[in-house]
């Protein structure tokens, strides 16, 4: 499968190219909340160097999974929301948390059992 020019071997490999990494999902699942400043999102992911949220919210501008409004006035003012494809993976990121809590239930209950 072929996208931008890029040749995937499955549509894995294109997920995990659009979303992967330990802070894109992160960032969607705060934008599912609610629209953010830079320094909301910085504050609620708090071990997200300025520089890797800088360049995590372009990545996910680029591929349309967020919106970046600026305003024009002083001081500039920058909101970040979701885009409805960047909303269609709230529910896949939610499924994705129950299955975490599940997971993290079974391998507890397996580890007071030995």
């Amino acid at each position: 499968m072929e996208f931008k020019g890029i040749q995937y071997n499955c549509s894995m490999e294109l997920t995990l190219d659009i979303i992967g990494g330990k802070w894109k999902n992160l960032i969607i699942w705060n934008l599912g909340k609610k629209t953010m400043r830079f320094n909301e999102l910085k504050r609620s992911l708090p071990n997200i160097t300025q520089k890797m949220l800088t360049q995590q919210l372009r990545a996910l501008e680029e591929r349309q999974l967020i919106n970046r409004v600026i305003y024009n006035q002083v001081p500039p003012k920058v909101e970040y929301s979701l885009t409805d494809y960047g909303i269609s993976l709230l529910p896949i990121l939610n499924d994705l948390c129950k299955w975490a809590i599940n997971y993290s239930n079974l391998i507890t209950c397996k580890t007071e059992v030995k």
